[in-house]
């Protein structure tokens, strides 16, 4: 018993010791010391870490990603788009294609006509392809708000609405393909008729970045049928390039392409691969979305 009660005063000691007038071992001076060591410390630490992101913040613009070359462009991307890229649906029931006619409503609101009637904001840079639309340099003084070209979702034909389905209920699905956003990139068309496959010879490509599609697989052959392209000459313009930026051209709309497809062979899984063609346009196979997309898709009777 009088071991443990030694023991207790040990502790009641340590803890607070009256006469040597201290707490935990130390005396207030010795705290304070520690502590101001410590404020210091630290003090100096965030000093450093807050001096290296402001001197990292100097060499980044506002305007332009300072470094683009760990993502090789461009993306190609499609609406309706689903995880697995599988898009599946029974013609007799409704139910199964609701989510994807519900995808491309929303995703062609932004393209009413009603949202591009501001004439500081858009302007009309024609229905045919053309050559780039150079706007200024990307940095400089100018900071204003640069214009963007409209883009009517009628161009899209039967895709762009008339058919509150979008093709879906007649088995003829649409996809929306657009090319994503980069900053200041120039997409150059096809320098020559030997990068193109085939069914691409006799089209015009002069100021477009053409897109194809065709069947993955070889067993998949003769089951896609007609496939039809709506918007600017089949393709991407350049006219709508380069883009400026969310600061620059908030108002901005990439040009889209709607493909059509007439007559898929029914109660088949039918893989289907879609590229853009262009001279500064590469592929990957560690990125399936690199200047091409594949999707599968099912239609049921």
């Amino acid at each position: 018993m009088s071991g443990n009660k030694d023991s207790d005063g040990g502790w009641k000691k340590f803890l607070w010791n009256s006469e040597k007038k201290e707490f935990l071992g130390r005396t207030g001076c010795s705290w304070l010391k520690i502590f101001l060591f410590y404020v210091i410390f630290y003090g100096c630490l965030a000093g450093i870490f807050i001096g290296t992101i402001q001197a990292m913040l100097l060499t980044l613009s506002n305007y332009k990603p300072t470094y683009q070359d760990r993502v090789a462009p461009p993306g190609l991307s499609h609406t309706p788009r689903s995880d697995k890229s599988e898009i599946s649906f029974s013609k007799s029931d409704p139910t199964t294609y609701q989510k994807y006619i519900k995808s491309i409503r929303i995703f062609l609101e932004h393209y009413d006509d009603a949202r591009q009637t501001d004439e500081t904001k858009f302007e009309n840079c024609g229905e045919d392809p053309k050559p780039y639309k150079d706007r200024g340099p990307l940095e400089g003084e100018d900071h204003s708000q640069r214009k963007a070209c409209r883009f009517y979702r009628s161009w899209l034909g039967k895709c762009s609405g008339e058919d509150p389905s979008f093709g879906f209920e007649a088995g003829k699905p649409c996809l929306i393909v657009k090319l994503n956003r980069i900053v200041n990139f120039r997409p150059r068309p096809p320098s020559n008729n030997q990068s193109l496959p085939e069914a691409l010879h006799t089209k015009a490509t002069d100021n477009l970045i053409p897109i194809y599609c065709k069947n993955k697989k070889e067993e998949d052959e003769g089951k896609i049928g007609e496939i039809n392209y709506y918007g600017i000459g089949g393709g991407f313009p350049l006219q709508y390039y380069p883009y400026y930026g969310k600061l620059l051209q908030p108002q901005y709309l990439q040009p889209l392409v709607a493909i059509q497809f007439s007559n898929l062979t029914t109660n088949h899984e039918i893989r289907i691969e879609c590229k853009v063609y262009g001279a500064n346009i590469d592929y990957s196979e560690k990125d399936r979305y690199q200047g091409r997309f594949d999707v599968k898709i099912t239609v049921n009777s």
